[in-house]
C-alpha cells in the first residue's frame, strides 16, 4: 500500500540490499536474509515490514515454468482501438484484465494503443483466442501479432542502483 510517507522515504543501502535479495529469492527465511545483508534478524524484520507497508514490495509471486505446463507459445500482440477516449479505453482495460491468456498489458505510444503479452499452448490456441475472444471486444480496431521465437532475457527485477 503506497502512502504519502512512501513517496518521501528514501531506502538506504541496507534497505536496497534487502530488496535486491528478495528480488532474487522471495522465499528466503528471515535468518537467511539477515545473513545475506549482515544484520541480525530483528532490524531486518523491521526494515522488511516497513518496506512492505510503504509499498516498495507490492506482492510475492511464484514464477512457473511455461514449458512444464505446455504453455510455450508466447505472442506480443499490438492492439489499436477503433477510437480512443476514456470510456472506450476503460472498457477495453476492464475486458483485458479478465483474460487469463494475457499476462501483461501496457498502454503505449506510437501506432498502436496497447501491447499485450499472451501465452497459450499453441498457434491454434492463439488463433482461437484472437478470433473468439480478442476479436469480439468492441473497442478493438486492429491487431498485429509478434511471435516469440526464443527468450533471450526475462527478468522481473527492478534495477536498484
Amino acid at each position: 500500500m503506497k502512502t504519502e510517507q512512501s513517496s518521501t522515504y528514501q531506502p538506504d543501502t541496507i534497505d536496497l540490499a534487502i530488496l535486491a535479495e528478495l528480488q532474487k529469492n522471495a522465499r528466503l527465511t528471515l535468518k537467511e536474509l539477515a545473513q545475506k545483508v549482515n544484520l541480525s534478524t530483528t532490524p531486518v524484520f523491521e526494515r522488511w515490514r516497513r518496506l512492505e507497508q510503504l509499498g516498495f514490495i507490492s506482492k510475492y509471486i511464484t514464477l512457473l515454468d511455461p514449458e512444464m505446463l505446455h504453455h510455450t507459445f508466447t505472442v506480443f500482440c499490438m492492439v489499436k482501438l477503433r477510437r480512443l477516449n476514456y470510456s472506450v479505453a476503460e472498457k477495453f482495460v476492464r475486458s483485458v484484465t479478465r483474460l487469463p491468456e494475457v499476462s501483461e498489458c501496457y498502454h503505449i505510444s506510437g501506432d498502436y494503443d496497447y501491447m499485450m503479452k499472451i501465452t497459450v499452448p499453441s498457434m491454434k490456441n492463439y488463433k482461437e483466442f484472437i478470433l473468439n475472444v480478442l476479436g469480439h471486444l468492441d473497442p478493438v480496431g486492429s491487431i498485429e501479432s509478434h511471435f516469440v521465437m526464443d527468450v533471450i532475457k526475462q527478468s522481473y527485477e527492478v534495477p536498484l542502483d
